[in-house]
């Protein structure tokens, strides 16, 4: 052995051992291994650091912003209203969760998605007084096989296609994954129709019922009828307003009159319509219809967080209007929404007195908590509930039309995935659809390190000769071995990394030990990197090989053995589809 191979084995091996151990974040372990193999001379700066220049860390980057902007203009918030119908049971919602969340997944990062429906998910089973944990993993596994069925279903994807074209390789196609995707998304749903659901515990999630517990379910909002609005002319009925499952339409503000509405109603524009429901079923309603928010002073074009505040019973803002007080300029915040637990709320948010024991749903900025949650003057309790509501009106159509945009114009093969994805960010940045505030958090920089670090460590793992060397150990007494054995063998042991060091990571240490196997027994090498792909992808029993796994673990009250349990049947279904398709399709 070489001095390379044993600093490269040694430095694979600790990092393998610390993230099993989970000693920091993945990106500090992967930015700790590669500076050493720099540091002792394994790699030249230029080969140690030539993953941060690879196409796949920017054409994940731009995905990021991508998928920020499709969320940010609640370009998807008709899903909510049309899956989650109190009417509907277990398994037609569960149904419909799934194929919604397969098909978004197959074009946005999954984790957006996930966390857009773990809420809705919990209000709609609470409501239908079912747990929690018979949707969640479902949600989990269908965002990450749906995922599977393009090359920007997910951003592990990419790299194996960045890594292809490093070794020679054509890119990966767009839909070059479909012919495994599809099948795999059919078998996977009707799995889980037929037997899947039913596998899943039924653990309820013990409500948390403390002062700090969300108690936002029964808030009044005013929403403005734009002058251009296509409902100026049309009924109540007509519109889609009347008899809406989670949200009530209480009356109509036109100029200084208040009007009790009925179906045959007709809307006319500067109308202000006010709704009682929670802040996410009201918002979602008002965002598909294209409404805007009717606030005192407007609303800041800037998105902020929103905060709950309790008027305290001494609160000098007790009696007076939001108008009267000049909240916006006083506070320096707007309020959305006002809930009263006794009783129900006459006439414009703006124009009520409020009353000691109100609860106001305040768009303010951050820090506006720990500014005001300390003075007791005003409110005695302030809370940070979650990110701001946001206008949508018009924004959710450019972003989805960037979107088919950026497919086309990759699908026709006019420009290559990195270049679309960039162009598609720019143009999420330039109409407004995510604000240039906003690209810190969008960009998720932990993951982007992850994958250029990683590449880096692998190109060790190949140059130093260690992933030749493993090669002939393990395989040079059987090449006789049939291939699809040899691409058995390949996604078990990948699909065993990805469930405890995490997709990216397993991909990037295996491609290379995959491409000297291909070599060593005669397998063709774009068969063996389809297979890393999937595999590295495909983590359906343990909770921490996935983001998604570990974002429903909590909301859902799983334990580890739940993933083992219900992903045990997904792993087989879709390894049975990858191996019998890459057979057929590259050997």
């Amino acid at each position: 052995m070489n001095f390379d191979l044993i600093i490269t084995a040694s430095t694979v091996v600790l990092l393998l051992l610390a993230l099993l151990k989970d000693l920091a974040r993945p990106h500090l372990l992967f930015i700790a291994a590669l500076m050493l193999l720099l540091v002792t001379g394994v790699l030249e700066p230029g080969l140690a650091l030539s993953g941060f220049a690879n196409e796949a860390v920017f054409t994940v980057a731009a995905l990021f912003v991508v998928a920020t902007g499709v969320q940010q203009t609640g370009a998807l918030a008709f899903i909510d209203l049309v899956i989650f119908r109190q009417r509907d049971g277990l398994h037609k919602v569960g149904g419909k969760m799934m194929a919604a969340t397969m098909a978004l997944s197959a074009f946005l990062n999954n984790t957006p998605i996930v966390a857009m429906l773990i809420p809705h998910v919990q209000a709609w089973a609470d409501k239908k007084g079912i747990a929690f944990s018979k949707l969640l993993i479902p949600l989990s596994y269908a965002a990450i096989v749906g995922g599977m069925c393009t090359l920007i279903g997910t951003s592990t994807n990419i790299l194996v296609s960045g890594m292809m074209v490093e070794t020679g390789m054509e890119p990966m196609g767009l839909f070059e994954l479909s012919w495994i995707g599809i099948p795999a998304v059919i078998l996977v749903f009707a799995w889980f129709m037929i037997a899947g659901f039913k596998m899943m515990p039924d653990r309820d999630v013990v409500a948390d019922n403390s002062e700090d517990a969300n108690f936002t379910e029964a808030y009044q909002f005013d929403y403005k009828v734009p002058e251009n609005s296509p409902f100026g002319g049309k009924t109540i009925e007509e519109a889609g307003l009347r008899a809406l499952e989670s949200v009530f339409l209480i009356h109509v503000q036109r100029g200084k009159h208040l009007i009790a509405v009925g179906p045959g109603f007709i809307i006319e524009g500067k109308d202000i319509l006010t709704f009682r429901g929670s802040y996410t079923d009201v918002h979602a309603v008002a965002s598909t219809k294209g409404l805007l928010p009717a606030v005192p002073g407007g609303k800041t074009a800037e998105p902020l967080p929103l905060y709950e505040a309790v008027i305290s019973d001494s609160s000098p803002l007790i009696g007076k209007t939001l108008k009267e007080l000049e909240f916006r300029e006083r506070f320096k915040g707007v309020v959305l929404a006002i809930q009263r637990k006794v009783e129900q709320i006459h006439g414009a948010v703006g124009n009520t007195p409020l009353k000691a024991g109100d609860l106001l749903l305040i768009e303010a900025k951050s820090g506006f908590d720990q500014y005001y949650g300390n003075n007791n003057q005003y409110f005695y309790l302030v809370r940070k509930i979650g990110d701001g509501l946001r206008n949508y009106s018009g924004k959710s159509k450019i972003a989805l039309g960037i979107i088919f945009l950026m497919l086309v114009v990759v699908g026709i093969g006019l420009l290559p995935m990195v270049t679309a994805a960039l162009l598609a960010a720019i143009f999420m940045l330039v109409t407004g659809c995510v604000h240039k505030e906003q690209l810190i958090n969008a960009v998720h920089l932990p993951i982007l390190v992850v994958i250029a670090t990683a590449i880096g460590i692998g190109t060790a793992v190949e140059t130093s000769g260690l992933a030749e060397g493993i090669a002939d150990t393990l395989f040079g007494s059987v090449q006789s071995m049939h291939p699809i054995l040899f691409l058995l063998l390949l996604y078990f042991l990948t699909n065993l990394f990805t469930e405890f060091i995490t997709n990216n990571a397993a991909a990037v240490l295996m491609f290379p030990l995959a491409i000297a196997i291909a070599d060593h027994v005669g397998i063709p090498v774009r068969a063996a990197a389809i297979a890393i792909a999937v595999a590295a992808s495909a983590s359906f029993m343990t909770p921490i090989g996935y983001q998604t796994n570990l974002m429903v673990m909590g909301a859902g009250g799983y334990k580890f053995s739940d993933y083992t349990k219900t992903g045990f049947p997904v792993t087989l279904i879709v390894m049975g589809v990858a191996v019998t398709v890459i057979s057929w399709l590259y050997l």
